[in-house]
């Protein structure tokens, strides 16, 4: 539609118009081939826009009769509510009708639908200039070439960015260029084409976005560990163009919620700032955000309160209800085009970072992944990075791969319960199957297969010795027990006072010698005496709680909760399973304060969740619990409630304490690997304690089943996809 600089009579871009007489569908529509049948208001404002073309410059005579007849037959669409509606629809398509009279189109239109649409974009522009609202100025400002001779168009160039475009969009800009003939749009322009030809995308740039949504849909997919190297080389690029203050990051929403996440989540050093600008604009932006922005802003957001407290302060609360009630009030109901992305949406709302288990997400983002990833701004696009089949054909074809791992370390586990005749202990829970999910859900690549068994035997030895401590043993058993394990090698068949303590020792005395023997070999120097000393610190401490039950005694709330993150057993569990995740663990690093803060943030999570979990039951075992010690201690002005919610809190701000020690990079000791080992676990905790106590978790079984033993089927019907799953 822009005129050449040197003559009206001539077009600027002449390859375009070349485009446009080449490219119509059978039908005599401009748009994508095989588009969404939810489309057509976009399909009309494609053609349209198109035959406007055409006739500006007096050619294509038969190409302008068919697509004239297409938007006839298919006008009714236009007011259709159940059709999707790009952003800007009402001005724009209605602005180019009024512009097709203007240039002698011959349209016979419904009268009544015609109406309707001048009468709605009359109301929508009435308001927008009666207003004082950022968001209308913005909005007007986009929505550009349907504005015409309506324009301020000085106005509009307040919102020109340093590339020269409008909004990075090539139809806002070349409106503009019509009208201003400014140098800034017409080189932006010109450098669009030079780099796509005779057409550009609905959005330029976009190289770093689609670039980002593929790392996110790697990760997401659970296959990024194939693609390492081309991750980091994004991860590299972007945060360099991070740093030199980049346009296409810093000037886009969603670009910039997803670089801020993605890049804080691999440990860079990024600002948040950048993206709590959006968060307070959002109210003065929101028709010019599409789903997929208000889902990358959230996202952003939750990582901003895990990670930034003082900015956190000032963004938890309002922003974050904004965006819950947008994401799950406006877009809804979900129609076949947004379905999947609404499922994503849900999954997002409902299941909180911390608590998102990554083979059970893995397993939901298979499900909703849309290899047909159509998405709408002022009209549909499309990018292989947004959607691809191949991504995700191999994502299942990997979890079946792992899964079948996992089945056959299931039966070891099992096999090796027996064989230790842990099955002839009565008094224990067996629970093998959730102790080695808690592994296979976390680390569940096939070659960590010793990490997830030493995650999973010790998980089960925690299990019985919490049990036997609890219920089963006697104070003669708990010590006969602790002076064995200080000894370490003794004749069991005389120097155990019980046939339990005997089973339990042999057991622990095996399996501990078995995983450090391991774990040597992968370190290259000796580890099982630090692993005997692990287990040791566990036994001891609760030998205290349970001389504290002997004895009736009242701990401190602060005396419990020291012993009570040894207590919680996850040291055997997550402590020698850094030895098998890759990286060397040299002595000092294990005797390194950062080391202990990780354990100590981790347990005391898990015992507070599960303090405050359990607390109804274990008060009428008259069980110690941090719960009943903060009322019992607040003499009298602690409730119950109350107490529940100050150990709540206590438990979020371990928990992002925990997080930012994870994701700090400079001057940390602990390698990245061992580092998201306790990040795993934090997630395993919240997980397990969602709503009741653990093992008891009425939900847990069918998500053990999910991970362990249904694989996934896919079926591709033409160019869509249908995902079974066996559950």
């Amino acid at each position: 539609m822009v005129p050449s600089p040197h003559s009206a009579k001539v077009p600027c871009f002449p390859e375009c118009l070349h485009w446009v007489l080449h490219n119509q569908l059978e039908d005599g529509s401009w748009g994508l081939p095989h588009h969404q049948p939810l489309l057509l208001k976009d399909v009309l404002s494609s053609t349209l826009a198109c035959v406007l073309a055409l006739k500006r410059w007096g050619i294509g005579e038969q190409l302008i009769s068919k697509g004239l007849r297409f938007i006839e037959l298919n006008f009714a669409s236009a007011t259709d509510k159940d059709q999707y509606s790009p952003i800007g629809f009402d001005v724009i398509f209605p602005g180019m009708l009024e512009y097709a009279q203007h240039l002698s189109l011959k349209l016979h239109l419904e009268s009544r639908v015609f109406n309707e649409l001048l009468h709605k974009r009359a109301i929508q522009l009435t308001r927008s200039y009666d207003s004082s609202s950022l968001e209308l100025n913005a909005y007007l400002a986009y929505v550009s070439e349907g504005m015409r001779e309506l324009q301020d168009w000085k106005m509009v160039m307040k919102y020109q960015r340093k590339n020269g475009s409008l909004f990075n969009s090539p139809s806002t800009t070349a409106a503009s260029l019509i009208h201003l003939h400014d140098s800034g749009c017409l080189d932006y322009l010109r450098g669009a084409l030079k780099k796509f030809g005779n057409a550009v995308p609905t959005i330029y740039p976009i190289n770093i976005h689609a670039r980002l949504c593929m790392v996110d849909n790697l990760k997401k997919l659970g296959i990024c560990r194939h693609f390492a190297e081309e991750i980091q080389n994004v991860l590299d690029e972007t945060y360099r163009c991070w740093l030199q203050g980049e346009d296409e990051i810093f000037t886009s929403a969603d670009t910039c919620s997803m670089a801020f996440r993605i890049l804080r989540g691999y440990g860079y050093n990024v600002s948040s700032d950048p993206v709590a600008q959006f968060l307070e604009q959002e109210q003065c932006s929101g028709h010019l955000n599409d789903i997929y922005t208000m889902l990358d802003l959230y996202q952003a957001l939750e990582m901003i309160i895990a990670t930034d407290q003082p900015v956190s302060k000032k963004l938890n609360s309002s922003s974050l209800q904004s965006l819950i009630q947008r994401l799950s009030r406006e877009f809804y109901p979900p129609n076949g085009l947004t379905k999947q992305i609404h499922e994503q949406v849900d999954d997002v709302l409902k299941f909180p970072s911390h608590e998102n288990l990554e083979r059970v997400a893995n397993r939901r983002n298979i499900k909703h992944y849309d290899v047909d990833n159509t998405r709408v701004l002022k009209t549909s696009y499309s990018s292989s990075n947004f959607g691809n089949k191949d991504f995700l054909t191999l994502a299942v074809e990997d979890f079946n791969l792992c899964q079948s791992i996992h089945r056959n370390e299931l039966k070891q586990l099992e096999r090796w319960l027996m064989q230790n005749r842990l099955d002839k202990l009565k008094f224990a829970r067996e629970r093998s199957a959730y102790c080695y999910f808690s592994a296979a859900a976390t680390i569940f690549q096939p070659e960590l297969s010793d990490a997830r068994m030493s995650w999973a035997k010790n998980g089960v030895l925690t299990t019985v010795i919490d049990d036997f401590f609890d219920v089963g043993g006697s104070m003669e058993e708990l010590n006969n027990l602790i002076l064995l394990f200080k000894k370490w090698d003794v004749d069991v068949s005389t120097d155990c006072c019980s046939e339990r303590v005997g089973i339990i020792f042999s057991a622990l005395h095996s399996t501990i010698s078995e995983i450090g023997d391991k774990a040597s070999k992968w370190q290259a120097r000796s580890v099982t005496r630090h692993i005997i000393d692990i287990w040791l610190n566990l036994l001891n401490a609760m030998l205290r709680e349970a001389e504290w039950a002997r004895d009736m005694s009242v701990p401190t709330l602060d005396k419990y909760m020291a012993n009570g993150h040894v207590s919680f057993a996850l040291g055997p569990i997550v402590l020698p399973a850094l030895y098998f995740v890759g990286p060397k663990l040299p002595d000092d690093v294990v005797k390194h304060p950062e080391y202990h803060s990780l354990f100590k943030l981790v347990s005391t999570c898990g015992r507070l969740l599960n303090d405050i979990r359990s607390f109804e039951r274990e008060s009428k075992d008259g069980k110690l619990n941090a719960v009943t010690l903060s009322v019992t201690h607040g003499n009298g002005r602690i409730s119950e409630e109350a107490a529940i919610e100050g150990l709540s809190h206590r438990v979020e701000m371990q928990r992002k304490e925990l997080l930012k020690l994870v994701l700090q990079r400079e001057g940390s000791v602990v390698p990245s690997a061992c580092k998201d080992l306790f990040w795993k676990m934090s997630k395993v905790l919240h997980q397990f304690y969602i709503k009741d106590d653990g093992f008891s978790s009425m939900g847990m079984a069918d998500t053990v089943k999910a991970i362990i033993h249904e694989p996934i089927t896919l079926n591709y019907l033409g160019d869509s996809k249908l995902i079974t799953d066996y559950n």
